[in-house]
């Protein structure tokens, strides 16, 4: 088994992409503050559980990397708030992204 086959992983590299789309919408002012920002950190979500399945075979270092992820994921969370506040994204979309 790879990383790549953890439903973890493939859910959280589809949101990652769906965000990437979404946030090709957002204006240009907005390019190195939020839509930088939700990018990375939706990404450091999947990004996050490949290196935990890495280290695996060490519980510390493996529960310390799903916290990174996890920790990742809520700041995604927020970074989405932030977007449908702000009328980039519409209340449908956030409840996809966001659940």
């Amino acid at each position: 088994m790879k990383f790549q086959d953890l439903l973890a992983y493939k859910k959280s590299f589809e949101v990652a992409m769906e965000i990437f789309e979404e946030t090709k919408k957002f204006p240009r002012e907005e390019k190195y503050s939020l839509t930088d920002q939700i990018r990375r950190s939706s990404r450091s979500v999947s990004v996050n559980i490949a290196e935990s399945y890495a280290k695996r075979r060490y519980p510390k270092h493996f529960i310390s990397k799903l916290t990174d992820s996890d920790g990742e994921n809520l700041e995604t969370q927020s970074w989405l708030e932030f977007a449908k506040e702000c009328k980039y994204i519409d209340d449908h979309k956030f409840e996809i992204l966001f659940k």
